[in-house]
């Protein structure tokens, strides 16, 4: 409902594979995460509407709270520049220090894989 101030978010713990960087591997998932929704719609994925469905990165360290900073500062300048295209002109995903993480009730869990037919 919105009423709770939470967010619903993905917790990824993931492991570097060969000899990249963690910083580089971590460069990448934000990417990918700008890639798969409109950051440019504030408060709001598709059809669901309200703060909970804000776009938000929450960062463990300073040097991942720096790169995706960064990395939401060169797509703004991609958005700016006409070079990619979302549906309004300001990137609006906030950039926070996280905080502590709070599962999904259980009807939220595995919610593509209970819920097959959805397609976002």
């Amino acid at each position: 409902t919105g009423a709770t101030g939470h967010v619903e978010v993905y917790d990824c713990d993931y492991d570097v594979i060969g000899d990249a960087p963690k910083d580089a591997t971590y460069e990448s998932l934000i990417k990918h995460f700008f890639m798969f929704h409109d950051p440019t719609t504030l408060n709001r994925q598709g059809n669901d509407a309200g703060t909970q469905y804000a776009s938000v990165i929450f960062c463990h360290d300073n040097v991942q709270l720096e790169i995706a900073t960064r990395v939401k500062e060169e797509l703004q300048a991609l958005v700016d520049a006409g070079k990619v295209k979302y549906s309004g002109p300001t990137v609006s995903t906030a950039v926070v220090p996280a905080t502590t993480f709070y599962p999904a009730e259980a009807y939220h869990q595995a919610y593509l894989e209970n819920n097959p037919g959805f397609h976002p």
